[in-house]
């Protein structure tokens, strides 16, 4: 039942050999890599305003120039990847780059910004998503949370299902998006500069009360700073790509190249074009936890408690077709929907880079498995789980989300470019072709601007919005480095450890002798075959052991084990206090202070069962004996099952003879070839 549940959730088992069929064409890997950073149109350009609300209205006349750049930062860091792709395709992206050219302890600093970054992208999108939503349906905006943790398990069950069959699921709506946004900003142009006719939003001729009156000199220059800094939330996703090099068809590089240039050209214009008509049409927010109190009608009087502030898309479609129009309702679904979706660039980044790390022995080995549909499964699993808690943590709210966002990717931006600064660098030192030196110098120039643009752009972050929050990602970031650092450095010693010696093996490593004891509760079918299997073994001494915990049972056992003759010395613990392990362990510890050079072999029949309640009642006394006899040094431990009916009725039948008891002749048998033949006793 549960590989059945499997299957149709997640689909059937690929072939490893199938890999390649799971390569994405551009056409696919611009919805699949892209949709973070187009998706942030829809948040973007509303923070900026939010921000700037704080000062009023009037204040909103800072923003194009906040707009425009951020506009030349997006522009810059696509130029700058576009590097980047080309000199490391293998798919480890700014970890790569900042590792081979800065070293791994920079490695591991781009590692853990991204990782926490990814988490805050799945997050921050479905947040924002479900508040679009909300938007139309007044019941959605008031189960916020519920309905965003919902939204990440599907998309989990989705990206499980594998990258191809994920990436054609949200290609249609991706590119419904930029179509429905396109048109949008086309059209309103044309009204606006061809037709000559006003734009009215929702919230035309509305009016902000400012948190603080009269600010100017470093105060204003602090609040847009902050403003340019959330406005900056449009880069993210823009590293997904070099991440993602392994995913493109072949060429590769050129591939992810082309797509990486589409995506920021049609960001930059739906970006563009939102805030300008957004200001065209009067647009006005503020922020959503004071907006029922300092968001004011045309008639001076607040929006109140009962008041649902739309978002910016959602105000400026309102505006170009009209509310409640055919085209107003498209232009909030599809945006819904692509800021679900959007958090989809990291369940393919995320995965990706843990398996890299896990390679590098930095996460745990299950990082680098792929799952059934050849996704990295656990990584996808791990993200979802990360991305609901900070959803609950935060009750999906965008604002509060948005001040732990972007500095973990700006960290990564600055470290990578630096590195390619200095990848280029160590090239023009050996080339002395005269056309690919000067390919070389104008990419250094390139990673140059863009990691000290990057780079300020990092300082205003952390200058602007480390008391909003920001100070958790960098608590957060340091914890994970530590972290990885630790696992790295258990797995080195655990490879010490357990490294072969040179030559022809160490002779100092072979037991002197093995002694064996089979543990007895009673005699048995999972007894006989234990004792079968030890003796087959042929260890240097062997007994059985019972712990005598009710005399009379003792008494019993010895009775029937001489009656039955069995050729095995049988030894009885007693056991005052009526414990079981204690004595075994006293037993076995003896045993190998007697001898420290000798093995103990400890033999443990198990019932093998079918149903999940039957373990509740068999196996505790084996599986404790176990988790205690692992500890001890030159032990064995080894389960002798015996499979009940019920594990039978799972597996096609129960056991009822012991393996050798029937045999197959060499040839035909009379009944016909494949048939059983006759049972002959051993």
């Amino acid at each position: 039942m549960t590989d059945l549940t499997k299957r149709l959730l997640v689909g059937r088992a690929l072939r490893s050999t199938e890999l390649h069929g799971q390569l994405l064409p551009k056409r696919i890997a611009l919805p699949v890599f892209a949709s973070d950073a187009l998706s942030s149109v829809a948040y973007a350009p509303q923070e900026i305003l939010v921000i700037l609300s704080i000062a009023g209205v009037a204040a909103y006349t800072f923003s194009p120039w906040v707009a425009g750049a951020v506009i030349v930062i997006m522009l810059t860091v696509v130029a700058s990847y576009r590097q980047n792709v080309h000199a490391y395709p293998s798919g480890g992206g700014d970890y790569e780059v900042a590792t081979t050219n800065l070293g791994p302890n920079a490695g591991l600093t781009v590692a853990s910004a991204l990782l926490v970054d990814y988490v805050l992208t799945v997050a921050v999108s479905v947040a924002n998503g479900v508040d679009y939503v909300g938007a139309a349906i007044p019941f959605v905006g008031q189960h916020k949370t519920g309905l965003a943790i919902v939204i990440v398990v599907l998309l989990t069950m989705m990206n499980l299902r594998g990258i191809r069959e994920s990436g054609i699921a949200f290609a249609i709506p991706t590119y419904l998006f930029m179509g429905a946004v396109l048109f949008m900003i086309g059209w309103g142009l044309f009204r606006l500069l061809l037709l000559g006719e006003p734009l009215r939003a929702p919230t035309y001729g509305f009016d902000v009360r400012p948190e603080q009156v009269d600010l100017a000199g470093f105060a204003m220059a602090f609040l847009i700073l902050r403003a340019f800094a959330t406005g900056c939330a449009a880069l993210t996703g823009v590293e997904a790509i070099s991440n993602g090099v392994p995913a493109f068809k072949k060429p590769k590089s050129r591939n992810a190249a082309t797509t990486l240039l589409m995506m920021g050209l049609i960001a930059v214009t739906m970006f563009g074009g939102i805030i300008y008509l957004g200001l065209k049409s009067g647009v006005t927010v503020a922020d959503p936890a004071v907006a029922a109190r300092d968001l004011l009608r045309p008639d001076g009087t607040p929006v109140g408690p009962g008041y649902y502030q739309d978002p910016i898309i959602s105000q400026v479609a309102s505006a170009v077709f009209g509310p409640d129009t055919v085209l107003f309702l498209v232009v909030s679904a599809v945006t819904a929907l692509i800021l679900f979706l959007a958090a989809n660039t990291a369940f393919n980044g995320f995965p990706v880079l843990g398996s890299i790390l896990a390679q590098d022995r930095y996460l745990p080995r299950q990082l680098h498995t792929r799952g059934d549909r050849l996704a990295f499964s656990n990584g996808i699993v791990i993200l979802a789980a990360g991305a609901g808690l900070l959803i609950w943590a935060f009750d999906a709210d965008v604002s509060r989300l948005l001040n732990l966002y972007i500095v973990g990717v700006f960290v990564s931006f600055t470290l990578s470019q630096t590195g390619m600064v200095r990848h280029w660098t160590r090239l023009l030192r050996t080339e002395t072709d005269r056309a690919k030196r000067l390919h070389m110098q104008r990419s250094r120039v390139i990673n140059g601007f863009g990691g000290v643009m990057t780079g300020l752009v990092l300082l205003v972050v952390l200058f602007t919005k480390f008391t909003h929050g920001a100070y958790i990602v960098c608590i957060a970031m340091p914890v994970l480095f530590l972290m990885m650092k630790g696992i790295r450095h258990h797995y080195d010693s655990v490879a010490a450890e357990l490294a072969a010696p040179e030559g022809d093996g160490d002779l100092s490593m072979l037991p002197a002798r093995n002694h064996a004891i089979v543990l007895v509760s009673k005699v048995h079918k999972p007894t006989l075959r234990a004792l079968s299997y030890a003796r087959a073994t042929r260890p240097s001494t062997l007994e059985a052991v019972s712990v005598g915990v009710d005399q009379e049972e003792s008494a019993r056992l010895r009775e029937e084990w001489d009656r039955r003759g069995i050729p095995v010395p049988l030894k009885i613990l007693d056991s005052p206090y009526r414990e079981i392990t204690r004595p075994i362990l006293e037993y076995v510890k003896s045993l190998r202070r007697r001898s420290p050079r000798d093995v103990v072999t400890v033999y443990i029949p198990e019932y093998v069962v079918g149903r999940w309640w039957e373990h509740l009642l068999h196996n505790q006394s084996a599986l404790r004996l176990k988790g205690r006899l692992l500890f001890k040094p030159g032990v064995m431990v080894t389960s002798v099952p015996w499979q009940l009916e019920s594990a039978g009725r799972l597996q096609g039948r129960p056991e009822r003879y012991a393996p050798g008891l029937v045999r197959r002749p060499y040839g035909p048998s009379d009944a016909g070839e494949g048939q059983a033949s006759p049972h002959i006793k051993a």
